[in-house]
């Protein structure tokens, strides 16, 4: 029949890799979260701006920038090798669009709620929870296209977007909303009342997700093989990384520069564009999450133990992460002195007073130590409790 499909034997059994790597970056997200929502300058000062920041504020930024490409493409993956246990198209597609819109539907509902702790809702903000969804729905559609054709066009359309830096600026409020959704971030006031603020444009990061699915294939070959095509395409990127970034003409709308210090000009070449993501930041970090697969393709003990706790729920850690967060936050600055007439909520206010709270960088890393081992705990009761019910339909949505 038209809508099955040859399910693999190979794929049984998870990928601990996979796992693995996801868990690696999701605890590495929660530090950026805290960074944000804790750290004393973040409500005023950049970690990427060159002018203020410091080497040792930016890696802990730009160490997370790992987290967003490689949930994504991971995402991808994990639907292919869904797709290929299940062995049936159709019954792919329908879960493609549920979780995709279950996604959305969650990003601006408990995710906004938890960030800015406003419930007139007088912001929105399309991130990467959205993005994935979007992704999802699009590949629903795209489930009986030849792999390598998607895997092309996705290679194209992110070889290529950086393109759209060069056209010149349009004034078009219609087209200035289409650009804001699907390919540059930025905020639409709807109403004085109200922010459509797009972080994670659909375009760049679903183009991610779908190479990501054309990759799922490499993951039905002997461990061996996986580890050399694995390794090769870290390589490949990273070369092509560097090359851009030292040729320093294509490939992102910030070229680097020399600093005064060494160290700086060293933040600078490394400081590639998340928002939206651009061909280098996706060579840089596409290849060092291909290096981490290589190296996890094998790997089993405690690390793998530990880490893939966290990577079999990962929507799960996800929300819990940002809920543990904003309870820190208010830990905080009622710790230092402030009262609830203190906090401001709304659009880009974090629940915190306009100035006055805050902790050190060093303590944010000992607050994101204190989370992730709390996480640990939970991530493991919820994952033996889905193991323990996979008759609950819905816990595959979480």
């Amino acid at each position: 029949m038209n809508n099955e499909i040859n399910s693999s034997p190979a794929l049984n059994k998870r990928i601990h890799s996979i796992d693995i790597v996801r868990g690696i970056v999701m605890v590495i997200m929660a530090l950026d979260h805290i960074r944000d929502l804790m750290h004393v300058s973040s409500l005023t000062q950049s970690p990427t701006d060159l002018n203020t920041t410091t080497p040792f504020l930016f890696f802990t930024r730009w160490i997370t920038y790992l987290c967003a490409p490689t949930f994504v493409f991971l995402s991808g993956t994990s639907a292919y090798l869904s797709m290929k246990r299940r062995g049936d198209i159709d019954a792919t597609r329908k879960f493609l669009l549920k979780r995709g819109l279950w996604l959305i539907l969650m990003e601006f509902t408990l995710v906004n709620f938890v960030l800015w702790f406003d419930v007139q809702f007088r912001i929105l903000m399309l991130q990467v929870i959205a993005a994935i969804g979007a992704g999802f729905i699009i590949l629903s559609f795209l489930l009986k296209v030849n792999l390598k054709t998607i895997g092309l066009v996705s290679l194209l359309i992110i070889f290529s977007h950086n393109l759209l830096q060069f056209l010149p600026q349009i004034n078009s409020k219609a087209i200035s909303v289409l650009l804001n959704i699907f390919f540059v971030p930025g905020p639409q006031t709807v109403s004085k009342d109200f922010i459509f603020f797009t972080a994670y444009p659909v375009i760049p990061w679903a183009v991610m997700l779908l190479l990501g699915f054309s990759f799922g294939k490499v993951f039905e070959r002997e461990a061996a093989s996986q580890k050399i095509y694995l390794l090769n395409c870290s390589v490949i990127a990273l070369l092509l990384f560097f090359i851009l970034r030292f040729v320093n003409v294509y490939g992102d709308p910030f070229p680097w520069s020399a600093q005064k210090e060494t160290a700086m000009t060293i933040v600078s070449f490394f400081n590639v564009t998340k928002y939206a993501p651009s061909l280098q930041f996706d060579l840089l970090f596409f290849g060092i999450m291909f290096l981490l697969l290589w190296l996890t393709t094998d790997l089993s003990g405690w690390f793998q133990n530990i880490f893939s706790v966290y990577g079999k729920v990962p929507m799960f850690y996800y929300l819990i992460h940002l809920y543990l967060i904003r309870l820190a936050v208010f830990v905080m600055v009622f710790a230092q002195g402030f009262h609830w007439k203190d906090l401001l909520f709304g659009p880009f206010q974090f629940g915190r007073p306009a100035s006055g709270s805050g902790i050190s960088l060093g303590m944010v890393y000992l607050v994101w130590l204190l989370i992730v081992v709390l996480l640990y705990t939970l991530c493991k009761w919820y994952g033996n409790y889905k193991m323990q019910h996979k008759e609950k339909e819905w816990l595959r949505y979480l």
